[in-house]
């Protein structure tokens, strides 16, 4: 059984006959202790502040019974490990129509690349507030004036906390129907309208902070702490 907070990825998947639902993270409609193994895959790093992310580790906890395991992965800060680039600074002029982009206003993405998309950059600054997260460690750069930076797309991280731009493709709303977004700059009217950029939250993780968060819970034990393409991952049990 599955879930997502997106109505339209959870149709895609009824569209492919599997089970899943609409619901939030924080509070999942199933019944305690009733999953043998949970899985929460590129979730968790889009909360904005650690006790929210601290909250949705302990929900899944919740939903396991006594010796169930969970798998989480969050996106690293660290995306050079040991001397080796991730597959996401790698794909940088990576290979066209690698991801189905989805005229839903979603896009359908292969679980093995947790990156964001990888078309045209944007540097610009957000006018959004950090609520009050100014991490500073594992190299990142205090956020000028509580503004979250936007990424450049396929580039390492400088800030824990910031916006990551979704380039849609081949949007099809029409024109009386508003999408809130930041359009294309430079581009012509047309291609601005059909091409919209979405702006989406991330907090990325320094070695060690997911498995301290995971540690600090009485009711789990974690088994395994590892990295992972660019992403920290850490295997659960229910105590």
């Amino acid at each position: 059984v599955g879930c997502d907070r997106s109505k339209n990825l959870v149709d895609i998947c009824g569209e492919k006959h599997f089970q899943a639902f609409v619901c939030d993270a924080l509070s999942v409609p199933i019944r305690s202790g009733s999953c043998d193994a949970c899985i929460s895959i590129a979730v968790i790093h889009h909360f904005s502040t650690a006790e929210r992310r601290l909250a949705t580790i302990r929900e899944l906890a919740r939903l396991l019974r006594p010796g169930g395991t969970a798998l989480i992965y969050v996106w690293a800060m660290e995306q050079e490990y040991k001397n080796q680039k991730s597959k996401y600074l790698k794909e940088k002029n990576g290979s066209k129509n690698k991801e189905k982009e989805m005229n839903t206003g979603t896009a359908q993405r292969p679980l093995s690349d947790q990156g964001p998309d990888n078309s045209s950059q944007d540097s610009a600054w957000s006018d959004q507030l950090l609520n009050g997260l100014k991490d500073e460690s594992c190299g990142a750069k205090p956020v000028a004036d509580f503004r979250l930076p936007v990424h450049t797309n396929r580039t390492s991280f400088h800030s824990q906390d910031l916006l990551v731009p979704w380039h849609l493709k081949g949007g099809t709303k029409k024109k009386e129907q508003s999408v809130d977004t930041v359009l294309v700059p430079g581009g012509s009217k047309e291609s601005q309208e059909l091409n919209p950029v979405f702006h989406r939250y991330y907090h990325v993780f320094c070695e060690g902070e997911l498995e301290a968060a995971c540690r600090s819970l009485d009711c789990v034990r974690v088994q395994k702490s590892y990295y992972d393409q660019g992403n920290w991952c850490v295997i659960l049990e229910k105590l």
